[in-house]
């Protein structure tokens, strides 16, 4: 079933992932969440893999946690939420501490826990028509995937605030004049772009990559590990909260949630 819902694929020495549930917008469930991160390890510990590129199907590189299926869960999804969040975390976990170049080939939507997805790699390939954004605050939620780590050291504290504060999308031009992203190409040619840049990345030394990474990781300042626990105890209390329940409702009814803060 992992085969379907994310496909891998051996271009020489570069491994692509590709999330394939285009019809839900490659939304995240709990499949694809475990196959992801299976796969991420696997090419991760595989010195013969030099370089990884996320992607997703169709027109959409990750529209985020799949709600509806969530939601089908009931009340055993609550009873799992620290657990769920940990299997997200893993995939984080596996981009960061890959020692390879992982490139995001985005297309279309990166929100939610997709767009912090995109922010984990490092570096960002966008086509023309794509956007960021972190839409955890319009159902009363936080970022989880390490975006609150990420954003600010990515575009700075202010524009980092807005987009998570205001929720609203960053268009793929506005992300490289910005620092979210790096190139932006007409969508017909980004998958091309981002296998040549893979494939010379590939052509590298895998001791020097794996020290860069380590050390520029390191000199951040702060952890991503302490920003995911900091993020899974905050998002934990959102998600049992009353605003999250009438965020998604009022997601799933079309209409503006009103948000009561408890």
């Amino acid at each position: 079933m992992s085969e379907d819902v994310l496909l891998t694929e051996r271009d020489g020495a570069v491994t692509v992932l590709t999330l394939n549930r285009p019809r839900s917008k490659n939304a995240l469930d709990h499949t694809l969440i475990e196959a992801l991160g299976g796969a991420l390890h696997a090419a991760g510990e595989d010195a013969s893999v030099r370089a990884v590129v996320l992607t997703g199907a169709g027109s959409t590189f990750c529209s985020g946690a799949d709600l509806k299926s969530a939601m089908i869960g009931g009340a055993e999804f609550f009873d799992q939420l620290d657990r769920a969040l940990d299997n997200y975390h893993a995939i984080i976990r596996g981009i960061v501490g890959a020692p390879k170049p992982v490139i995001a080939a985005v297309e279309g939507a990166a929100v939610g826990f997709g767009c912090d997805l995109a922010l984990a790699c490092d570096l960002r390939l966008v086509a023309e028509g794509a956007y960021f954004q972190e839409k955890f605050v319009k159902i009363g939620l936080m970022p989880d995937g390490g975006g609150t780590f990420w954003l600010p050291r990515l575009v700075g504290l202010a524009r980092a605030m807005e987009m998570m504060f205001t929720g609203e999308p960053v268009s793929a031009e506005r992300a490289v004049a910005i620092g979210l992203a790096n190139h932006v190409y007409p969508a017909a040619s980004l998958r091309a772009e981002a296998m040549r840049l893979a494939h010379t990345l590939a052509k590298g030394p895998p001791l020097a990559y794996a020290e860069m990474k380590r050390a520029v990781r390191a000199g951040l300042g702060g952890t991503i590990e302490t920003a995911l626990t900091m993020e899974k105890a905050g998002q934990l209390r959102c998600l049992k909260s009353s605003d999250c329940f009438e965020g998604v409702a009022a997601w799933m009814q079309r209409r503006e949630p009103s948000f009561q803060g408890k």
